[in-house]
């Protein structure tokens, strides 16, 4: 069984990470690229963003304003380490701005950026040897219900897991290494 939320954010490194074939609702759906070398071809990423384009499903792109701009994304994605505070003016050009944060100073920046939705990590345990630390359902919870910005749960979710999401006070979650992974296992699971 799998948790219903109002919407997921895929977060992919490349377009053959994800199969737009096997995502039915896509209108519940969001793509974040974020590629850490433009070794994509671009003929293929534009090809892969109409179709996400055509099957209703949001595109972002992490932290590269020009690519944004090219691939007509729906958004911008800018990541925790990302502090530029100009970024604030895509607002007024239609871009939806999303951010990821690890702690209070950097959601407190990513406010300050205009970002709508803050993807909050960690949600459970990682296998990462340089990431230590989770917050757990609990204080998830207690920390989202504290706040006013939109929280949406990432780390350590797996498909061992995916029953605790429907614990966590939220209206979407983001998944990344998962997918990855396991696509096709997770890709019959929920979609």
């Amino acid at each position: 069984m799998f948790v219903f939320k109002n919407k997921y954010f895929f977060i992919i490194e490349s377009i053959r990470d994800i199969d737009l074939k096997n995502i039915k609702n896509s209108n519940k759906f969001s793509i974040i690229y974020r590629s850490k070398n433009i070794a994509e071809n671009m003929e293929k990423l534009i090809r892969f963003r109409k179709n996400c384009k055509i099957r209703n499903i949001d595109f972002y792109v992490s932290n590269n304003v020009k690519l944004t701009n090219v691939l007509k994304a729906d958004g911008i994605y800018i990541s925790a380490y990302n502090k530029n505070l100009k970024i604030a003016h895509l607002r007024n050009l239609n871009f939806r701005i999303i951010g990821s944060a690890h702690n209070i100073k950097e959601i407190n920046i990513k406010k300050l950026q205009g970002c709508s939705s803050i993807i909050f990590s960690r949600l459970f345990k990682t296998s990462y040897n340089y990431k230590k630390g989770f917050l757990g359902v609990i204080k998830f919870n207690l920390f989202s219900l504290s706040r006013k910005e939109n929280l949406i749960p990432l780390g350590g979710i797996k498909l061992s897991n995916l029953n605790k999401l429907g614990t966590v006070k939220c209206k979407s979650i983001a998944l990344s290494s998962e997918i990855i992974k396991k696509p096709i296992t997770f890709s019959k699971r929920c979609f």
